[in-house]
């Protein structure tokens, strides 16, 4: 009994250690250890106390002085054993998802390995602490399975990110060229318009485009930080705007015309994936209605004549 319960506090700690972990992992601050630092020394500059970094240090939060680079070590061990490929498809998803949490690939790859872990241990612990007759390699097997399980949950996490943030951005477009294409004919230039739709929106879209104007004043070239913010989206709508706009700046097209085209083109798809979904609804609704409704359905209707057949003459062929 004692070992039963020593089992059962050790699972339970692992448990709540890992979902701490992951929570933090997932609520990473925006700003990277470096930055924190600098940020606290610009503090206590400005109150003109003297500087001692191991104050500043120890002034930072619990997660960014233990967690995050416990995790950011695991992350690099990890990487040593994780093909280049790998650790770009993963940088690859965390752009189009928008880099939820500002992780990084190697705090991304050591929450796959926490949660696999973690996975595995707390279903070693359930199998040997609960009175089964599966077989041993049975119990071997569904705990690697769990393992397995726990080791892509991140990465289905993360694609239902990426799908969320390029719905929002698909439903967002035809809105935002509307009124970046009356800010045009207003006599805005191309990024004071994108600045003011970045202003009036708080969304993905407008992320992406005040990351374009921040990069523009940074001196990337504009058709270059265009692209570059397709790319982070992944959408075709987006690289169709961005090659309308680059070509009109090429041929001197004026860019209230594309950018009215553009949103009616837009406005159209959106009507048409619209329609999409409505057409796949019955479709989506087959398997409840058949799965419960149908069921529940069948036995109210069957039940009376089922009860009055067991009470006849002819229960006995039943």
């Amino acid at each position: 009994m004692t070992t039963t319960i020593i089992f059962i506090v050790v699972g339970l700690l692992i448990v709540g250690g890992a979902a701490a972990l992951v929570y933090i992992g997932m609520r990473q601050p925006q700003t990277n250890d470096d930055r924190a630092l600098l940020e606290r020394l610009d503090e206590f500059n400005q109150r003109g106390e003297q500087v001692d970094l191991e104050k500043i240090e120890l002034s930072l939060p619990f997660q960014e002085r233990i967690i995050f680079p416990m995790a950011r070590k695991l992350g690099d061990i990890a990487v040593k054993f994780t093909p280049q490929n790998a650790m770009r498809s993963i940088s690859r998803n965390l752009e189009l998802a928008g880099n939820p949490g500002r992780m990084d690939p190697t705090i991304f790859l050591a929450l796959q390995f926490i949660i696999a872990v973690v996975l595995l241990i707390v279903l070693i612990v359930v199998f040997t602490v609960g009175q089964s007759d599966w077989p041993v390699g049975q119990k071997i097997l569904m705990a690697g399975g769990g393992a397995v399980i726990g080791f892509y949950l991140p990465q289905l996490w993360l694609t239902s990110k990426i799908q969320a943030r390029q719905k929002e951005i698909r439903k967002a477009m035809p809105d935002a060229l509307d009124l970046l294409t009356i800010c045009v004919e207003a006599g805005l230039g191309f990024d004071a318009a994108l600045a003011k739709v970045s202003e009036k929106w708080e969304s993905e879209l407008s992320l992406a485009f005040s990351r374009v104007i921040q990069e523009v004043q940074l001196g990337k070239i504009r058709r270059e930080a265009l692209r570059d913010m397709s790319d982070r989206i992944g959408l075709a709508e987006m690289t169709s705007f961005v090659a309308a706009v680059i070509q009109s700046e090429q041929l001197g097209v004026s860019m209230a015309k594309v950018l009215r085209i553009q949103s009616d083109q837009m406005r159209v798809k959106r009507r048409q994936l619209a329609e999409e979904e409505a057409h796949k609804a019955p479709i989506k609704m087959l398997l409840p209605m058949a799965g419960l409704i149908f069921p529940a359905l069948f036995i109210s209707l069957m039940a009376p004549a089922a009860l009055r057949l067991m009470n006849s003459a002819m229960a006995g062929m039943f």
